[in-house]
């Protein structure tokens, strides 16, 4: 058996009037993620992070910020895609590790819903997903509410 890891990050800029989608689930918030797709700061990472493992390049590369095709895109399409290419690879998931950085609002009620989505779109088991919240105690572009970031863990096995 062949055993890989992978590390994935992402941040987004929050703007007011925007929409805030994280791990799939849209929350409603005064501010929300400005990107190209929908700005789902966990699922890009966990893309990261599966792509990386499998030595897939980026997000950026699979999925560019250019493309007219991508604009508005919903993320779970995203890592639906990179599923499929580390499947094509011949590797499984193992298992997922992550943590949102971001100010407000708290997300501990919402982890659970966000791992069922993600098992679903992923097609592994619930167990298979961590994931964390944490606050930056207001320092830096997390703690100002300026920004949102997202770091993950993947293990793949082949």
């Amino acid at each position: 058996m062949k055993i890989r890891v992978g590390f994935g990050y992402d941040v987004h800029q929050l703007g007011e009037g925007e929409e805030l989608w994280i791990g799939g689930i849209h929350i409603p918030h005064i501010k929300g993620s400005i990107g190209h797709s929908d700005g789902d700061v966990l699922i890009h990472a966990i893309c990261d992070a599966l792509l990386g493992a499998a030595n897939l390049r980026d997000i950026g590369f699979h999925f560019p910020d250019t493309s007219s095709e991508l604009k508005g895109i919903d993320s779970k399409i995203l890592l639906e895609k990179t599923v499929h290419l580390i499947q094509e690879k011949g590797f499984t998931i193992g298992n997922i590790d992550s943590t949102i950085c971001l100010e407000k609002p708290k997300l501990k009620d919402l982890i659970p819903t966000m791992q069922k989505t993600l098992a679903k779109v992923m097609r592994i088991d619930l167990e298979d997903i961590a994931i964390k919240a944490t606050t930056t105690e207001k320092l830096g572009f997390v703690g100002k509410q300026e920004g949102i970031a997202a770091y993950a863990t993947v293990l793949i096995q082949k």
